[in-house]
């Protein structure tokens, strides 16, 4: 454990922050998985720019890696214009 009063607050901070990038990268998880699903063309074209969005958010926060943002972004792009 450690000793220090930083070292606490760090791990606390940690914690926090934690919890904070699993909430935001699940509910990105589920909205992605919602566009996939979606066959009709224009529900996917209103929803693809609020999905592209939150993964851009958590690759600037850097919660997931910039290229992954990337390969998700084009891939959903793809299926969105595949409707």
């Amino acid at each position: 454990m450690a000793h220090h009063l930083s070292a606490l607050k760090r791990i606390r901070q940690d914690q926090k922050r934690k919890l904070h990038n699993r909430y935001y990268a699940k509910t990105t998880r589920n909205a992605i998985k919602k566009l996939r699903k979606t066959t009709d063309k224009q529900e996917a074209a209103e929803l693809y720019p609020k999905v592209e969005a939150m993964v851009d958010k958590l690759a600037k926060k850097h919660v997931i890696h910039k290229n992954k943002a990337a390969n998700i972004k084009s891939k959903l792009a793809k299926h969105v214009n595949s409707l």
